[in-house]
């Protein structure tokens, strides 16, 4: 596969990937981060980096909203619940905060 090939099939499963995300707003990014070690908001940060990386300024909420298809606030107050108490166990064995 040549270089321009690949980029373009990246660039086709990354877009999947984040229609299918956009359309399971039932999974919450708390569940996306203790199964996968990422979530939206981590897509939204990648975004924002490989877009500086090649000169184009943008703003995390201007990434996220690429992500959500809509402002973050907006998405939040739609889809996202507050974790349960199993949830937000699991992220903290996961993610221990270093001391």
């Amino acid at each position: 596969m040549n270089e321009q090939t690949r980029t373009e099939v990246e660039a086709a499963a990354f877009r999947r990937l984040v229609d299918h995300l956009r359309t399971h707003t039932d999974v919450q990014n708390i569940d996306l981060m203790n199964l996968a070690g990422f979530c939206r908001n981590c897509l939204s940060k990648w975004y924002r980096a490989a877009a500086e990386d090649r000169g184009e300024e943008m703003s995390y909420e201007d990434a996220r909203e690429i992500i959500y298809a809509m402002p973050y606030s907006e998405w939040k107050s739609m889809h996202q619940r507050e974790a349960t108490p199993e949830q937000q166990a699991a992220y903290d064995a996961r993610h221990p905060k270093h001391g």
